[in-house]
């Protein structure tokens, strides 16, 4: 029983918890977004896209391929916003991020690990650096 109550309260599985509980908002959030903005604007544009009334039939039984047709179309839709409202900007942030950081941050020659660039010892492998050392290469380690 204990190692049932070690699996239930590692961290990992509470973060993957959350994490499935915010995806599932967050993807309804989107979806009503498409529904209440997106979709009507594509209908002011052109025709609102509505495939449900779509389907064929093999002898007495209906394949209704609309319906799927719609939730492809709207899948699309929320994809595509999703990537120019979320994912371009989060991604430009993330790169000034970077930016700033590769200001402040030099490579140990000796581990590659990214220390502060006024750093005089490694935190990682302890190599000492020249004091005169200032370039982004890391400076010479010292014996």
């Amino acid at each position: 029983m204990t190692g049932f109550r070690k699996f239930i309260l590692r961290g990992n599985l509470v973060d993957l918890a959350v994490a499935v509980v915010v995806g599932s908002l967050f993807s309804s959030l989107v979806k009503q977004f498409v529904a209440s903005f997106i979709t009507p604007l594509l209908g002011a544009i052109g025709a609102t896209p509505n495939f449900d009334h779509l389907s064929f039939k093999i002898r007495s039984h209906v394949f209704a391929y609309g319906a799927f047709l719609t939730e492809a179309f709207s899948f699309l839709i929320a994809a595509t916003v999703m990537y120019f409202a979320i994912v371009v900007p989060f991604s430009r942030m993330i790169h000034l991020f970077e930016g700033n950081q590769a200001a402040t941050e030099k490579n140990c020659p000796a581990c590659t690990m990214r220390i502060p660039v006024a750093a005089k010892r490694c935190p990682e492998c302890t190599t000492v650096f020249d004091s005169e050392d200032s370039d982004n290469s890391g400076g010479k380690p010292q014996p």
